[in-house]
């Protein structure tokens, strides 16, 4: 039985039978692997919904495989780095060197594309340049690119969105995108098998050749020597390389200093951490792509809790869907509460938020929440609102409109308004400033 063909059929009732969002966030990412001693193999991306996949939708997907193929077991297994250099050495063997618009991606991600790829400011050079790469490939001034940055900010994503323009393009191009330890692995095995040449062939031909995680070349001397060469022969050549990394080529540790020389020689873009703004408008992009509706106070909440990392912010809403979908209640404060917990600890979630400002202020000012976001204009009301402005401003870094909606809605100018006025009072009222001070003291600030 022709497993692919299996799955095909399967994949096809379980798409028309299961709710749509469940269907794209956790069926669509299973990959068939094939058909071996009568077990049905699929793989999951990842250790999350591997096992959620295993505890939710195993019979669904045991039934529906079992319809075409009787007497078959179903296994779901992880990707794992070394799944995907398999994988992606079997389709080389099987496809021509020269890729063109016909979709021949390999191991490049297709949904990473430079169109689902949110901008901010913290992002917007690093996207720019990989942007032109795509499109002028071997231009000097962006070649070696190195886009460097923390874990989980959208490094992988375009280099995987450089691959897929290029692929789309109307130029046949030959691209080769491969982690640090694919290529190290690869190398290894050409060794062991007396294969250099089909090494060569692979790496050394590639129009535009694309390598994730650079630093994972730390302390593999012969790796980094192939390596050094390989990336020679392709710039000498004026063939394209791009590259990513955790931090500048110069604090690197553990490098030839010939590559060092060569990396700190091309252009540098790097990518930091997204500002709150960005941060909503990742949330709702990803909420949008499942179809699945979160209220903006939900979004604003976990952006003000999850701000070093896209990947934690993604699976927030991933986990929202996952709830979502097996519950009646939908989604709610608790709920966004609970996943935020899962996601970063209880620790993390003490971290101060506007409505814990808003309840300090309330105590410290004797106003209830109802009378600072309402309309009154009485000195004492108008005092506390205008404190929980200043406090949200400088404590959390939230924009005007964002601190207005959790005030009554009020526009961005009264919030500025509202800050000025508190500067001024801090200055000349000295009960006043020690009551601010005890809100921050009661919120450990300093």
């Amino acid at each position: 039985m022709d497993y692919k063909k299996i799955w095909k059929k399967a994949n096809g009732e379980l798409k028309a039978s299961l709710p749509e969002h469940a269907y794209k966030a956790w069926i669509e990412t299973l990959v068939p692997i094939g058909l071996t001693n009568g077990v049905f193999i699929l793989e999951a991306p990842n250790r999350f919904a591997h096992e959620w996949i295993n505890n939710n939708y195993y019979d669904f997907l045991f039934e529906a495989i079992k319809e075409h193929a009787p007497g078959v077991e179903l296994k779901i297994s992880i990707a794992s780095p070394s799944t995907q250099s398999v994988l992606s050495e079997e389709l080389n063997k099987k496809e021509p060197t020269k890729q063109s618009n016909a979709g021949k991606r390999h191991n490049i991600n297709p949904n990473n594309v430079f169109s689902a790829f949110i901008e901010g400011p913290h992002n917007e050079f690093a996207k720019k340049a990989a942007t032109q790469v795509s499109q002028n490939p071997g231009d000097g001034a962006f070649n070696p690119l190195i886009i460097y940055g923390g874990v989980g900010l959208g490094k992988t994503h375009l280099l995987h969105a450089i691959a897929n323009a290029l692929i789309d393009g109307k130029k046949p191009t030959n691209v080769v995108l491969a982690s640090s330890e694919k290529f190290t692995n690869d190398f290894i095995a050409s060794i062991q098998e007396n294969k250099s040449l089909d090494f060569s062939k692979v790496y050394r031909k590639a129009d535009v050749l694309l390598v994730d995680d650079i630093q994972f070349f730390q302390g593999k001397e012969q790796t980094q020597e192939q390596f050094f060469h390989t990336f020679n022969d392709l710039l000498n050549s004026g063939k394209q390389v791009v590259m990513t990394a955790d931090r500048y080529p110069g604090e690197m540790v553990g490098l030839q200093d010939r590559l060092l020389s060569r990396f700190k020689s091309g252009l540098h873009a790097d990518i930091q951490p997204p500002n709150f703004e960005t941060r909503v408008a990742i949330l709702a992009a990803k909420a949008k792509e499942n179809k699945v509706k979160i209220e903006p106070r939900f979004l604003e909440t976990i952006a003000s809790y999850v701000k070093t990392n896209i990947r934690d912010l993604e699976s927030c809403v991933t986990k929202l869907l996952a709830h979502a979908t097996f519950s009646e209640k939908g989604i709610t404060q608790d709920l966004v509460e609970s996943v935020i917990r899962e996601r970063l600890g209880d620790q993390a979630y003490g971290q101060t938020t506007v409505q814990d400002i808003i309840n300090r202020v309330c105590t410290v000012f004797s106003v209830t929440e109802e009378e600072i976001v309402g309309k009154s204009r009485r000195k004492n009301i108008a005092e506390a609102r205008q404190v929980v402005a200043y406090l949200s401003r400088k404590i959390l870094d939230m924009p005007l409109n964002s601190i207005g909606l959790h005030l009554g809605g009020r526009d961005h100018t009264t919030i500025m308004h509202a800050e000025k006025k508190v500067e001024e009072l801090l200055k000349k009222d000295e009960r006043f400033k020690r009551r601010v001070d005890i809100i921050h003291n009661e919120l450990n600030l300093s």
